[in-house]
């Protein structure tokens, strides 16, 4: 079996079993379309007894009678037409929610290090344009697929039953120009494929330029990030074109393959009325017939960019896939006060990479506060990560322990033991109270106002709406000390019996420093503080420090 076939079975597996979350959207869009399918080809028979009532040619239906059927098959198409129209948006909507909510759950619950492979706006592209590819494929694209060859065979059989040989002549004109148009289709897939990935770069391009709005102006670089958007849309265009150049080209192929058809349909029963072969109705139903037949295969041309589209769609879906899951793990609190034990610690983020930090052992109390240091590139952050097990060591173990003796490898199951101050603005956008509950949801507004309190972050009572004062993404509305503060109110309102500042306090002057350290460790006096810092004014106040070392790049 050839890679490429083995490649379409996976992702024709993928989909399928995708399809059994989103069936009942389906199979209603396959119903209706059933029955406006059947719809249509009443009202052909209908037309075509009504006028050879009209012409005195051979029919037992009254004219009124006639007009009466016609009027009620029209109503019903409108009735079928506003349950279709329903049928899409509103369970469309909800199975395109359906499949987000699932995939960010799913990317929530993945390991850090295989997300953080992939760029944000590129995450978000395939969540949102790909996730609505495959939807409509699964949704609408399969069953319009299932309607088409329906109403395909219906119209072929009535009018073989009308006229045998004109149906036969007219269904082998298309696979001459279905196979003239397939030819210009094969570059199809690795065109939308670019187009998928510039589409994304597109994304990242503009989510990072107005996440780093005030960067970018400051260093007056607005030219440059012009220039790379112009760039890449220039790209995008090209592929587009590209696309439509072989869209167009099969197109034409294939209207010119319906014209043919229409054309010789419409003389075959010309000639035959001017024979007395056939009545006036029937050469009208001629016409709408093999209209209804090219209908259904213009509709499966269609399909070749369309099941493109969602394959391409699948494929990067299947990606995120391939993220490795954090394991499901009860989580395991430690009782009483915690310290933490390192024993022969190593790691690097790849196999060939530099060596982040080795054979590394050291101890945190229970209680005790201490702080890591080190020059850019020693692994404190990393180390941080390890702790929080968003890391995997290679080798060494990492371990909570309490003063009776209790202990547990750290893993995803302790990460309620740790509350974490990340570097920088990490606020989201909301208001003060939403992101003070992030640390805990059942905190109560004097709860709230304590930790702020100890985090010297007052000056929120000082605003209109105090603890409703609103955040702007990455804390826009507040300096960046202030959002620091804010993020360490966070942490504190957390249960944890371990906290990790991890340059927690870079913006805070030196009396505010000072006033939040004093604070927390006042506040926190069982817990165990560890503060990653280069700052002489928190490192006077640990009772341990741990200097991490750079390892020479000639040794990893």
């Amino acid at each position: 079996m050839t890679a490429k076939l083995k490649n379409i079975k996976a992702l024709s597996r993928w989909l399928w079993n995708t399809w059994h979350g989103y069936r009942l959207q389906a199979v209603l869009n396959v119903i209706v379309g059933l029955l406006i399918v059947v719809s249509d080809l009443s009202l052909v028979w209908v037309t075509k007894l009504t006028i050879d009532a009209a012409t005195g040619q051979g029919t037992t239906l009254g004219v009124k009678t006639g007009l009466g059927l016609m009027v009620v098959v029209i109503f019903v198409q409108m009735g079928l037409g506003i349950a279709s129209r329903w049928i899409r948006a509103v369970l469309g909507v909800r199975a395109q929610n359906k499949m987000q909510r699932s995939l960010f759950i799913r990317l929530m619950e993945c390991e850090w290090i295989g997300v953080r492979r992939f760029h944000t706006g590129d995450l978000l592209n395939r969540m949102i344009r790909d996730v609505g590819d495959v939807i409509r494929f699964l949704t609408e694209s399969l069953p319009s697929l299932i309607i088409a060859i329906f109403q395909f065979l219906g119209a072929f059989l009535f009018l073989f039953w009308m006229d045998s040989n004109l149906a036969v002549i007219v269904v082998l004109i298309l696979p001459v120009f279905l196979l003239m148009s397939r030819l210009y289709m094969r570059r199809m897939r690795a065109i939308t494929h670019r187009a998928r990935e510039l589409e994304a770069r597109v994304q990242s391009i503009v989510q990072e330029s107005l996440q780093h709005f005030l960067l970018i102006k400051s260093l007056v670089r607005i030219g440059e990030m012009k220039q790379k958007l112009y760039g890449t849309q220039h790209e995008l265009s090209q592929e587009i074109v590209r696309r439509t150049k072989y869209a167009t080209i099969s197109g034409t192929v294939m209207n010119m393959g319906f014209a043919v058809g229409y054309i010789f349909s419409f003389s075959w029963g010309v000639l035959n009325l001017q024979s007395g072969l056939i009545t006036y109705g029937a050469l009208i139903a001629f016409v709408q017939l093999v209209g209804q037949i090219q209908r259904p295969v213009r509709t499966l041309t269609h399909f070749i960019p369309v099941f493109i589209t969602a394959f391409t769609a699948t494929e990067r879906l299947m990606q995120l896939d391939e993220i490795a899951l954090e394991p499901e793990l009860e989580p395991t609190p430690i009782p009483g006060p915690a310290g933490i034990r390192i024993k022969g610690l190593h790691y690097r983020y790849t196999d060939s990479g530099r060596k982040i930090l080795e054979n590394l052992d050291y101890t945190f109390p229970p209680g005790s506060v201490s702080a890591i240091v080190g020059e850019t590139g020693a692994g404190k952050t990393t180390l941080i990560r390890l702790l929080l097990s968003v890391l995997k060591s290679s080798e060494g173990e990492i371990a909570l322990f309490n003063a009776s003796g209790h202990e547990v490898a750290v893993s995803p199951a302790t990460r309620l033991c740790f509350a974490y101050v990340p570097q920088g603005n990490t606020l989201l956008s909301g208001t003060v109270r939403d992101n003070l509950l992030l640390g805990n949801p059942d905190a109560t507004d004097e709860e709230m106002r304590t930790a702020l309190h100890t985090a010297a972050a007052d000056f929120v009572f000082q605003r209109e709406d105090g603890l409703d004062t609103r955040c702007g993404e990455v804390g826009d509305g507040f300096s960046e000390g202030q959002a620091q503060r804010i993020s360490i109110a966070r942490a504190l309102l957390t249960k944890a019996p371990i906290f990790l500042f991890d340059e927690a306090t870079s913006a805070l002057d030196e009396h505010t420093e000072q006033a939040v350290v004093e604070r927390i460790i006042s506040q926190k006096a069982d817990a165990t503080l560890i503060f990653v810092t280069h700052r002489p004014e928190v490192l006077k106040y640990c009772t341990q420090t741990l200097q991490l070392q750079k390892i020479n790049e000639l040794q990893a």
